[in-house]
């Protein structure tokens, strides 16, 4: 039966465990924005991040959504360097929410950005069901990766 006030260590595997998935979402949201940015932004220019306004504006906006990934990036590898060093990452957690955070990324941009907010679409000029379909498929996939992940970290014992 657990005890009625959390122990010192329980805390702080509580704590690590929020360090651990935060740390993934990051680095996964990171990862996600960066190659949604230069694969069909800048390789295949497909999109802008905004393309309601001129295509000067849309690089604008490309380069705010560029550094918006890397600052969560950055965020990311920062706490997975603090878990490391302080001898509390856990792998299950993390990759958990990497793919969480890569999934909910993919998933945001494809429902609310492409079809709520119309900031822009993955393609233009084509029948887009099937890319929107893929896109939001594949993020949900990842999503429901990420959560079993978390799930076998949860059962796994300490």
């Amino acid at each position: 039966m657990p005890a009625a006030f959390p122990t010192e260590a329980m805390q702080r595997k509580a704590a690590a465990t929020g360090r651990n998935v935060l740390s993934g979402v990051l680095l996964g949201v990171g990862i996600a924005a960066f190659l949604d940015e230069a694969i069909f932004h800048q390789l295949l220019h497909w999109h802008h991040f905004y393309d309601r306004s001129t295509p000067a504006i849309g690089l604008i906006s490309d380069g705010l959504f560029h550094a918006f990934s890397w600052f969560a990036t950055i965020a990311g590898l920062f706490l997975f360097a603090d878990l490391r060093r302080r001898m509390v990452l856990n792998a299950l957690q993390w990759w958990g929410g990497l793919l969480i955070g890569t999934g909910g990324f993919q998933l945001y941009d494809g429902t609310v950005q492409h079809k709520v907010m119309r900031l822009h679409q993955i393609r233009y000029h084509v029948d887009m069901t099937p890319y929107d379909w893929t896109w939001n498929i594949i993020a949900v996939v990842l999503i429901v990766a990420g959560a079993v992940l978390l799930v076998r970290a949860r059962r796994r014992p300490a």
